[in-house]
């Protein structure tokens, strides 16, 4: 889980952390802001195996409220991460 943040409405926000899958090679790492509903691939096609994947997403909220966004990786078999892990943040107008 990652730590709730808040953030300014129109300014980005960036995220980073690492993948890996017990030796099977990691293809991409994808990004849900929408519950799950659709997913943005970062790709990571060229990682093997024994190496963690790094990854980042940047976003802007376009309006103040909350947000969650959900990530997971996908292997070279296709296969996802079993849950997604989860960033919450709110987006406030910005100040002054």
């Amino acid at each position: 889980m990652i730590a709730p943040l808040s953030v300014e409405v129109g300014r980005p926000v960036r995220f980073e952390g690492y993948a890996e899958d017990y030796g099977v090679p990691i293809v991409a790492v994808q990004f849900s802001l929408d519950g799950g509903a659709t997913w943005t691939d970062y790709d990571v096609s060229g990682s093997t195996g024994d190496v963690w994947v790094h990854w980042t997403f940047e976003y802007v909220p376009p309006k103040p409220g909350h947000y969650c966004l959900l990530v997971r990786s996908v292997n070279e078999r296709g296969e996802t991460s079993p849950a997604p892990d989860t960033a919450e943040f709110t987006a406030h107008e910005q100040e002054g």
